[in-house]
């Protein structure tokens, strides 16, 4: 996956970790993409509880009351740090809790109140149409029953070597099941050109990706890996009208979404050639696990001009 030097871009945010992606030596996406959500801890609400609690406290004492105000925790913070304390001490006695607790603890539990898939990529599935002077591309999302003979075939061809899945259906079949299993942050794709399947794509949060750890992330990068498949396909500047034609949709699509992120392996020159046609710009060279890389972006703001 694609890594960054911090001091390219010093006015964005601080990296996310999480997880997913590499280009051409893609690293099986680090830990099922080598995901580790981000971690916003329950800890630092716990601190500002007890400390809410003592300013209540020194008013009382002081007779000062009307000074102070009625600060209100949200229940979901309330939740986070009752399940710490219950964590660190046991199960909570049947009257320490209360009934707004209870409720809060079920709420910030359910599943339903967690992103779905879809929300992530904001339904890449839905995405739509590209329209290319190539023709109509549409990302189909991958079924391992449907396409992994297909996508393995194309990872066994010399020209894949820098995805480094070669080798029997089973290598390919890990890397594509450990995304499917996934929340959603990385999403593999067929691209289908005029009604034919002839690449293989995964669309990612770069934001979300061990990669972030390795460049100045901002919230909603979006992250592409292109494998164009089709021996006859290849040599005729597909590879660049088609990443324009994706990164463009993607940043359509995700209103959200400022950049679009790619990190090829530096040695890759027609894949860096590809992403410099397609209106990407060379940011910097950086190191990842699995390869050096180059962090190739294309923004929002100048999509009209390169």
């Amino acid at each position: 996956m694609p890594f960054a030097d911090p001091t390219t871009d010093p006015g964005t945010a601080v990296p996310v970790t999480a997880g997913l992606g590499s280009d051409a030596g893609f690293d099986a996406h680090c830990a099922a993409h080598c995901r580790a959500g981000a971690d916003v801890g329950p800890r630092s609400g716990a601190d500002a509880h007890p400390g809410a609690d003592a300013g209540a406290e020194k008013a009382g004492e002081g007779g000062r009351g009307e000074d102070t105000m009625d600060l209100r925790l949200p229940d979901e913070l309330i939740a986070l740090v009752a399940d710490d304390a219950s964590d660190r001490h046991g199960a909570r006695g049947p009257n320490q809790g209360t009934a707004q607790l209870s409720v809060s603890l079920t709420a910030t539990r359910d599943t339903a109140a967690l992103p779905s898939e879809a929300d992530l990529l904001d339904g890449v599935a839905d995405w739509g149409p590209a329209h290319s002077p190539a023709g109509v591309f549409h990302l189909v999302p991958v079924r391992v029953d449907r396409d992994l003979p297909l996508i393995s075939r194309w990872m066994n061809d010399p020209a894949a070597a820098f995805w480094e899945l070669s080798g029997p259906q089973n290598v390919t079949e890990n890397h594509l099941r450990a995304q499917l299993a996934d929340d959603g942050r990385s999403v593999p794709c067929i691209g289908v050109l005029d009604g034919t399947p002839m690449s293989y794509w995964e669309i990612y949060r770069a934001d979300l990706d061990p990669l972030a750890r390795h460049y100045p992330a901002r919230p909603h990068d979006t992250g592409l890996h292109l494998l164009v498949g089709a021996v006859a396909d290849r040599g005729r500047g597909l590879g660049g009208l088609l990443l324009r034609a994706v990164a463009d949709l993607a940043l359509a699509q995700r209103s959200s979404c400022a950049r679009v992120i790619a990190e090829p392996d530096i040695r890759n020159t027609p894949s860096i050639a590809a992403f410099l046609t397609a209106g990407f710009r060379f940011s910097a060279e950086v190191d990842l696990p699995a390869k050096r890389a180059a962090l190739m972006v294309r923004d929002r703001s100048l999509r009209h001009l390169l």
